[in-house]
């Protein structure tokens, strides 16, 4: 059973969600949101990349020699958070912003 989400936890995530898709660029508060929010999903992709690192290293060091056989998905999982896990900022997405484009931030 999860345990109820606290209202200071509430307060502070975010309320828009991370793309600049329907974002006045002339409400300075809904914009500096946006960006907030592109930033806080980064920076959660990049802490999940490194719990599974960390994962990954307890294994190799757990399982010794047989680290290729034990630890594949692992591994596999590890090299697919590697690809979002870098933080780009905000500025690319929000300088060409194209409507009704993909804006997930997998930019190659």
């Amino acid at each position: 059973m999860p345990t109820p989400e606290s209202a200071a936890f509430l307060a502070k995530k975010p309320k828009v969600p991370p793309t600049f898709d329907g974002v006045d660029y002339n409400d300075t508060r809904r914009l500096k949101e946006a960006q907030d929010a592109i930033i806080k999903e980064q920076w959660v992709k990049c802490m999940m990349a490194r719990l599974v690192r960390e994962e990954l290293s307890k294994c190799y060091y757990r399982e010794g020699n047989n680290h290729l056989a034990k630890c594949g998905k692992l591994r596999e999982r590890y090299f697919e958070a590697l690809k979002e896990s870098k933080i780009q900022g905000y500025l690319f997405d929000m300088k060409n912003y194209l409507p009704g484009a993909d804006t997930s931030g997998n930019n190659g």
